[in-house]
């Protein structure tokens, strides 16, 4: 008897054959309505809205990594990768059907024969973005030995390899994270600092290592810890604010999702709050709705932990020959091109919404041209997270090479056998992985430990607030750990640009 799927998602995706195929899993959407649970019918997944081009950006930086290794005859030479991309709207629940329709396939019926028909389910997961999701899939697709590279979930528990056996990121935990922190806290000699955080995995995890090392390595003492509220709550937020104004305590780190840093930077601002040194942790470290005039007399010379900067040559030529699939319907499964379409020219394709064209709405032709907008999707000056999914796809793609080039009676599997593609076990390409050890074009080397953590590197950033109105956000210093000589951070103070006149907090 053949199994039969138990469920089929409906999922905002992006599709491209290939020989091996590689699924993803991106933020595309920034919010999603709340199910109306009754549980007495099952619910379905809601619909997705707020698009963030920035995750579009980092979904087509995998396609363009695929793209770039298949044209590449080093590096998998007899085989073509192709991907699966879907949005999780930065929900779990979103996130799990998404990951469980890459390792099943949307096949209704699945036929388990040596060639397997039907959709080719995924090998490797580049994913998710945020620490909960990732905890979530994780924890399933672990009993499966299914590896999950994330390329931005930091929380310090997903280093758990008894829980977590089959998961990697390309991006440093928030151990390491709090650590370059407490390290900055230490070189200026500031022991007496205020906690923000959010109340999910991110911002708990990150408060329980603060409370424990801020002690013992920085000689330093938290003045209070605050959990910021998941939605916009004025009264939860003016309290928050009215402990940070009554606490001696200047310095104040905020550990926390920008959605939540938003509505209380508002606060902040509404209640005139200045004279404080603000440290960011790296998800809200650089975004671009801060380094505004309305925010920047309250943020100006905040310091910001940030993801490494790298550079993906040709990266900005293939995302400028995006074009939308003019015979779309969401079923086959390129609705995110086309979402992206329509959020950049303002238009619907057809069949419009009702009322669209009767309210003066423009229909896509699909004939538009990106070079014609303000367009944030091709600006790759500033390329963090990007980075760190080409080094996930790269990852992947390393130990399917490695793998591929086992010789047959010296492998490392039993009676010394090697993996087959045809006939591959998720845990095989594991086993892989945790060897891989390459460097990138950049100059970075990408390896990863025995909890499948990457060597972690920061760069630390600084808010500059020009005397002509404009900002900036600058690199003054980097925090980094070497396999020879432990943690070590350098700082540019000359270029730090501080918002008290002193340069002493």
């Amino acid at each position: 008897m053949s199994p039969y799927l138990q469920e089929q998602f409906d999922l905002n995706g992006m599709h491209k054959t290939g020989d091996v195929i590689l699924g993803g899993l991106f933020a595309i959407n920034f919010f999603s309505d709340d199910l109306d649970v009754t549980f007495t019918s099952k619910p379905q997944l809601p619909p997705c809205y707020g698009f963030d081009v920035v995750g579009f950006r980092l979904s087509q930086t995998m396609a363009f990594a695929i793209d770039e290794i298949n044209r590449n005859s080093n590096l998998l030479p007899n085989v073509t990768l192709g991907y699966s991309l879907y949005d999780n709207c930065v929900q779990v629940g979103i996130g799990i059907g998404a990951a469980l329709t890459l390792v099943s396939g949307q096949e209704e019926q699945l036929t388990l024969e040596e060639n397997c028909v039907g959709t080719p389910p995924v090998l490797g997961i580049v994913g998710d973005t945020t620490s909960s999701n990732s905890i979530a899939i994780s924890a399933v697709l672990g009993l499966y030995r299914m590896p999950l590279v994330s390329y931005f979930a930091t929380c310090s528990c997903l280093t758990d390899r008894q829980k977590f056996p089959s998961f990697f990121r390309t991006i440093p935990s928030d151990a390491f994270q709090v650590n370059a922190m407490i390290q900055i806290l230490k070189h200026f000699g500031w022991t007496w600092a205020g906690l923000l955080i959010s109340g999910d995995d991110y911002g708990v995890h990150a408060a329980r290592s603060f409370h424990s090392d801020l002690g013992p390595a920085g000689g330093g003492c938290l003045a209070y810890t605050e959990i910021l509220p998941q939605d916009d709550d004025p009264a939860e937020l003016r309290r928050i604010v009215n402990v940070i104004r009554k606490s001696t305590a200047r310095v104040v780190i905020v550990f926390a999702h920008q959605s939540r840093t938003i509505n209380f930077m508002n606060q902040v601002v509404r209640q005139n709050v200045t004279g404080l040194q603000w440290i960011a942790s790296e998800v809200w470290s650089s975004i671009d709705v801060f380094q505004t005039p309305h925010f920047m007399p309250y943020l100006g010379g905040t310091l910001s932990i940030s993801i490494r900067r790298g550079e993906i040559p040709g990266l900005r030529d293939f995302l400028l020959q995006i074009r939308p699939d003019l015979h779309h319907n969401n079923t086959d499964g390129n609705s995110m091109v086309n979402q992206f379409w329509e959020h950049t020219f303002q238009c619907r394709f057809a069949p419009p919404p009702a009322g669209w064209v009767e309210a003066g709405g423009e229909l896509c032709t699909g004939q538009e041209v990106i070079e014609n907008v303000e367009n944030e999707l091709v600006d790759v000056s500033n390329l963090r997270p990007e980075y760190n999914v080409y080094k996930a796809v790269y990852a992947l793609a390393y130990a399917l090479d490695d793998m591929l080039q086992c010789e047959p009676g010296r492998g490392p599997f039993s009676n010394n056998t090697c993996a087959h593609l045809q006939r591959l076990e998720p845990w095989q390409l594991v086993y892989y992985l945790e060897k891989v050890n390459f460097t990138t074009t950049f100059g970075d080397r990408v390896s990863f430990d025995e909890n499948g953590d990457a060597l972690p590197i920061y760069d630390i950033m600084n808010w500059v607030w020009l005397p002509d109105g404009r900002t900036k956000v600058q690199r003054v210093g980097e925090v980094k750990r070497s396999a020879f000589k432990g943690e070590e951070l350098t700082l540019d103070e000359d270029k730090i640009f501080w918002s008290f006149e002193s340069k002493q907090v």
